[in-house]
């Protein structure tokens, strides 16, 4: 089993005035894909409490790590930032992923300033704030995440070959 952890980022949800439905909603994906929550957290927007609660939620853990909330334009949206300040590696194929789940008739998955990255074993995942647009962009980076934690984890490793043809 693959261990997970989800960060909701809302100042909303924090002072207790929104529910946190796309907390609710990643928690019970990732345990029908078999994954086991190791930790579920609330903090409130801002590249400061973000960057903290990323710092503390991978230290000495190994596995997969969804926040959600904070992606857009809002003036408080600021996950990516505090993402960018903690991770090691960038996962740009994972974020464009996510981006093209959008459709003409909902293309504001384009608007979506997620970032995907490592943090030593931890894959971090910026998912958006909204229930279905976090499921969404969920769905499209699971059949991913399992290789990407082995080789993160230092194995999977695979070897190529280079044929000449004379």
């Amino acid at each position: 089993m693959i261990a997970c952890k989800v960060l909701t980022v809302s100042d909303g949800v924090v002072a207790g005035s929104r529910e946190d439905r796309s907390g609710d909603a990643l928690v019970a994906r990732l345990g029908e894909a078999g994954y086991e929550l190791a930790q579920r957290r609330v903090v409130a927007d801002g590249v400061q409490s973000v960057a903290d609660a990323l710092r503390q939620m991978t230290a000495d853990f190994e596995g997969l790590l969804v926040t959600t909330g904070g992606t857009g334009f809002g003036p408080r949206d600021l996950t990516p930032e505090g993402t960018r300040a903690v991770i090691d590696r960038e996962a740009p194929g994972l974020a464009e992923a996510m981006r093209r789940v959008s459709d003409a008739d909902r293309p504001l998955g384009m608007l979506s300033r997620s970032v995907c990255g490592s943090r030593g074993a931890v894959l971090v995942c910026n998912l958006p704030g909204s229930s279905t647009g976090a499921i969404e962009c969920l769905e499209v980076i699971l059949p991913a995440v399992p290789h990407a934690l082995e080789l993160l984890a230092g194995g999977g490793r695979i070897e190529c070959r280079l044929t000449c043809v004379a």
